[in-house]
């Protein structure tokens, strides 16, 4: 018989081959390496801590006290209208990473304008502010490196130490005299990490003390300002701001676009050595596609707008004050706002899940914070006053939030 000289079949590493019947046990053995997923999904249940996605239609009717659009300028026409059109002068996307095809004058205006408006010498722009916050303490620390990081941090600070191999002190909640301690003896590189408003109780970190401890040992600042810019400082320019503290040289902020400027995206923002040195060295910006002209154009529009209307920085906070002040009043534990961020406590994690259901069949929408997203292990309502609530609808939510609560 003669041999076969067809050449052989060539396939690709990635080619899925045809399917064997007889390989479907092999497969079903396989899929035992996923069974634990049943068992952690069983204790979820049982502890109240399961988290499901809830679609919001565009044409809502609900009050929505759970968003962090602070200043009310994610719908806004000028808002809107930058985004559209920047999407059609630069397209749905940013096409590639930063350092290739992914900088466009849309994204170098908005850092020079950010940085000029905090009052900082230089802002890089990100995709995500959880992106800002990996690329700045992992860039800025390392092997060798002592961070002294408060308790009440975010997850993206968080993971941001994690990730950057620095020794890292977790220092009890905005307490100087902890950092002072955690940064004592330290010979080498130093940095002190902290939000500059806690996201979870809304309250301010003690910033002049702790920049002032920082100082004394020779260790850098990183602030947090997602929950500042908009909300503290003069016309809304952040936390840093506020404390004094912006264009220091040894001071350092991130921010989100995705709040007070209701878009999309991050900044680090710092001396013109620390944008230089994250271009360099920051993973999450080199290796990540550009944030999207839309958002870009989107942000450049609300921080003019901003500029141009600082009295909404004031509304915020006059907000959450009259928030805070009328569910005191109505006998719950409302934690007094720095910001705009005004918690609630809840007796327990399924009593808050009830609640925070209860207030929206009733029409109005609240955060729920539980474990494992609060560090402390109490559950929270989270609301989140904004500059363009009316006092009817504040008297609305207090109203709902109030006739909802747990009982007993």
């Amino acid at each position: 018989m003669p041999q076969d000289t067809a050449p052989p079949q060539t396939r690709d590493a990635h080619t899925v081959p045809p399917a064997d019947p007889a390989a479907a046990p092999v497969r079903e053995a396989f899929g035992a390496a996923f069974d634990w997923l049943d068992t952690a999904r069983a204790e979820r249940r049982r502890a109240g801590l399961v988290r499901t996605l809830r679609p919001r239609s565009a044409d809502s009717a609900l009050l929505d006290l759970a968003c962090n659009d602070y200043l009310g300028f994610a719908r806004h026409p000028e808002v809107t209208r930058a985004a559209a059109q920047a999407a059609h002068r630069w397209g749905a996307g940013a096409t590639g990473s930063r350092l290739v095809t992914g900088s466009t004058e849309l994204h170098t205006g908005l850092e020079s304008e950010l940085a000029a408006f905090c009052g900082f010498e230089a802002a890089l722009v990100l995709s995500s502010g959880y992106a800002a916050n990996l690329a700045a303490v992992t860039a800025l620390t390392g092997p060798g490196t002592l961070v002294a990081s408060d308790a009440g941090n975010h997850a993206s600070l968080i993971d941001g130490c994690r990730l950057s191999r620095a020794r890292t002190t977790v220092v009890p909640h905005a307490d100087p005299r902890a950092v002072a301690a955690a940064l004592a003896g330290h010979g080498g590189r130093a940095l002190a990490v902290t939000d500059g408003v806690f996201s979870v109780d809304g309250d301010a970190a003690p910033l002049p003390a702790i920049a002032q401890v920082c100082r004394a040992h020779g260790a850098g600042l990183l602030v947090d300002d997602a929950h500042g810019l908009g909300v503290l400082g003069d016309g809304g320019r952040g936390a840093t701001a506020a404390a004094g503290l912006a264009g220091d040289a040894d001071v350092v902020a991130t921010l989100t676009l995705s709040k007070s400027l209701g878009g999309q995206g991050g900044a680090v923002l710092g001396p013109a050595r620390v944008i230089e040195h994250l271009v360099n060295t920051a993973r999450t910006f080199i290796f990540d596609t550009g944030l999207a002209p839309a958002a870009v154009g989107a942000a450049l529009a609300a921080l003019r707008l901003l500029r141009r209307e600082p009295g909404r920085a004031d509304r915020v906070r006059t907000v959450a004050t009259q928030l805070h002040r009328r569910l005191t009043a109505a006998g719950l534990a409302a934690v007094r706002p720095d910001a705009a961020v005004v918690s609630v406590r809840a007796p327990s994690p399924d009593q808050a899940v009830r609640w925070a259901a209860d207030c929206r069949e009733a029409g109005l929408v609240v955060g729920c914070f539980r474990p494992p997203s609060v560090p402390d292990g109490i559950s929270r309502l989270r609301l989140t006053a904004r500059a363009d609530l009316t006092d009817a609808q504040i008297d609305r939510a207090v109203e709902v939030i109030v006739a909802t609560a747990p009982r007993g």
